[in-house]
């Protein structure tokens, strides 16, 4: 970890996305316009991969006085919902971007229509009646040519009718398709009569009923491009097998040339990236839902305490490559956990206490503290803490027998009770068992935090909670949803790996100024890490979720 914050903060050399872009410029093509697109299907929620996706899009249209069009790739209606387009919509603005306009594939249905009629008119698109086990058989090998369907050469009148009745469902589903007429023998299996529309009896939740038959993503992607005269189409590396259709159909149809580039997705450590596999997981009840917090989603990072800026300095940090990289997900926790350090509000709580009777405080009284609320902030102010003569501390700041440079709490030895007193532990209360239940301390009156006379200096401070004005609060802490670094390599079912420790629920104490947190607030807990308020939190119970800790432990942990 330590070589990830040293790593520089001069600017990065252009992306080559950046390179084509500027060049694309100097020359004037498409008279210096930049314009992308972000063209997600709503069949699940965004994960922190559309995250680098989204960073790279709008991030480089604006950075050139471009644009860039949000488009929903509906044209799967079986696995579509309007609660995903929702919530990509919310993520999208959550990051800190804005779309100049927001359409749908589905707005260009009658426009797609056309052009596969046109296809066909030009003898260019064949409607076929072979089954999708035939179409397979038919392919070839990547080594060896493919067969032509015997449906290939139909005339250009016969295709024309028999496309017309599968838009009017005369047809079963599944017992017709249209297919391109491009080369059973190209060395791209993709050009080998791609299928470009297919029948399918599902309502669709924007069009509803109007349509039976629908286009293949491959056939939709560059006409939607063409269509809102996309300057800079950039995809994923799975796609660039795909680039021959999306040139083939633009060049047949001599539309506005929109074109693709190409870039490595992001791959996580100890992460899954797969929306089918994520969609197994919350069908399957391993997790609560698409934003439970050990979810890679945007909305579970969200949930989980994340901020935007942190997630948008990792997408800057990790670049934009050619090639497929395998990203230590500690890059990620790194950024969260610099960005919060410097605006999260100092708490403090404790989550495993052990009772400390300070004897020669007064009974009944209540005095307040002052601490200040971040002091990375020079404007952050500070706050009041109840203190009494019963407060919590953690019980692994105790040792009844403490090694040398053991610095916090031990009979006769002293520590400053952060933003109070010093206090002398002078006596340990065990129970028949021999177990420590509460100590028996005593308090410098002069050694007040902002007012120390006593002249005395202490190696220890540690954090505390007033146990009358004590704050009971349940703590989730969350770790790594998956034991193994390269889920892509492991063997057996990803969900195998799954970590059953992944979650542990404790009740905290917490002083009483974390009542007024809301779930935008983000909180350090003094000594502990860095914490949000859950959406599940109501006034009478209130539900913390551990963001990150203070240091890198995992790493640590994994390491031995």
């Amino acid at each position: 970890m330590s070589e990830i914050a040293k790593e520089s903060t001069e600017e990065k050399s252009l992306n080559f996305i950046e390179q084509i872009i500027e060049e694309d410029i100097r020359t004037g093509k498409h008279e210096g316009r930049v314009l992308t697109r972000f063209p997600p299907e709503p069949n699940g929620y965004l994960h922190i991969g559309h995250a680098k996706s989204i960073c790279l899009n709008f991030g480089v249209a604006q950075k050139y006085g471009g644009g860039t069009n949000l488009r929903f790739d509906d044209t799967n209606p079986v696995t579509e919902d309007t609660e995903y387009v929702e919530s990509i919509k919310n993520d999208v603005q959550w990051l800190g971007f804005q779309w100049v306009n927001e359409f749908y594939a589905s707005d260009y249905f009658d426009n797609l229509y056309a052009f596969a009629i046109d296809l066909i008119k030009k003898g260019l698109a064949y409607v076929d009646e072979s089954t999708s086990e035939q179409i397979a058989s038919l392919k070839g090998t990547p080594t060896e040519p493919g067969t032509n369907s015997p449906y290939r050469d139909r005339s250009v009148e016969e295709n024309l009718d028999l496309f017309e009745r599968m838009k009017n469902g005369e047809f079963p589903e599944g017992s017709r398709t249209l297919r391109a007429k491009i080369d059973m023998a190209a060395p791209n299996m993709i050009m080998r009569d791609p299928i470009i529309y297919r029948i399918k009896f599902a309502h669709h939740h924007r069009t509803g009923d109007k349509w039976c038959i629908y286009p293949m993503y491959d056939f939709a992607h560059g006409q939607s491009d063409s269509i809102e005269q996309i300057t800079h189409s950039i995809c994923t590396l799975e796609f660039i097998p795909h680039r021959d259709l999306y040139d083939w159909c633009i060049d047949k149809l001599e539309i506005f040339p929109s074109k693709q580039y190409e870039f490595a997705r992001l791959n996580l450590t100890y992460t899954v990236m797969s929306k089918r596999k994520l969609l197994q997981l919350v069908n399957e009840g391993h997790v609560t839902g698409w934003d439970d917090p050990r979810m890679p989603t945007i909305s579970g990072l969200r949930r989980r305490g994340y901020t935007p800026e942190s997630i948008r300095e990792f997408c800057d940090r990790i670049g934009i490559a050619r090639r497929d990289n395998l990203i230590d997900v500690s890059l990620l926790e790194f950024c969260v956990r610099e960005h919060l350090n410097k605006i999260a509000q100092r708490r403090m709580v404790v989550l495993d206490p052990l009772k400390v009777v300070i004897t020669n405080f007064p009974e009944d009284t209540v005095e307040l503290c002052l601490s200040e609320n971040n002091p990375e902030d020079p404007n952050g102010g500070m706050r009041e803490v109840p203190f009494s003569r019963e407060v919590y501390i953690e019980r692994e700041d105790f040792m009844e027998n403490p090694p040398k440079k053991f610095f916090r709490l031990a009979v006769g030895q002293m520590v400053r009770l952060k933003s109070a007193y010093i206090i002398r532990c002078d006596e340990a209360i065990k129970d028949e068992a021999g177990n420590i239940i509460e100590l028996r301390c005593s308090y410098l009156e002069n050694s007040k935090s902002g007012n120390d006379t006593s002249g005395i200096n202490v190696k220890g401070t540690l954090h505390w909670v007033s146990v009358s004005e004590a704050l009971p609060i349940e703590i989730r802490q969350y770790d790594r949803l998956f034991k193994v670094e390269d889920l892509a390599s492991a063997e057996g079912d990803f969900k195998d790996h799954i970590n059953p420790n992944s979650l542990e629920v404790i009740t905290g104490y917490a002083e009483p100024s974390l009542k007024e947190a809301t779930v935008d607030t983000k909180i350090q807990f003094v000594r502990k890490g860095y914490f949000c308020l859950d959406t599940d939190a109501t006034p009478d119970k209130l539900i913390f979720n551990r963001t990150v800790g203070l240091k890198d432990t995992w790493g640590k942990v994994a390491g031995k």
